[in-house]
């Protein structure tokens, strides 16, 4: 991952924590951190544009429905109230174990 990436992660994870509680009327951001259920519809929304920009190899698309994504999931964690560390943890914990081995161990 580049550091610009991350930069730019943390700073969009920083901005979005800061519109907790903000005004729903004027933030979009607030109105999705206010009500879970819709800012989870969005992010399926976006996750499926994603796909389809992807599968017809759009480029530029597949670019920009890629950040609607990223804005999108750090919007539902925060909501959800699970931080970056927390998923950066489990990732950490599946590093080194093959994604099958990973996935099988799940399902028990």
């Amino acid at each position: 991952m580049s550091p610009r990436f991350a930069d730019v992660v943390t700073r969009l994870a920083a901005t979005i924590a800061s519109r907790k509680g903000a005004d729903t009327s004027t933030s979009y951001t607030a109105q999705l951190l206010d009500d879970l259920n819709r800012a989870a519809k969005k992010l399926g929304e976006e996750a499926v544009e994603t796909v389809i920009a992807a599968a017809q190899g759009d480029r530029e698309a597949l670019t920009a429905e890629s950040a609607d994504l990223i804005y999108h999931w750090l919007v539902v964690i925060e909501a959800a109230g699970v931080s970056l560390d927390e998923v950066a943890a489990r990732l950490e914990a599946r590093e080194g174990t093959s994604g099958l081995t990973e996935k099988a161990g799940r399902s028990k």
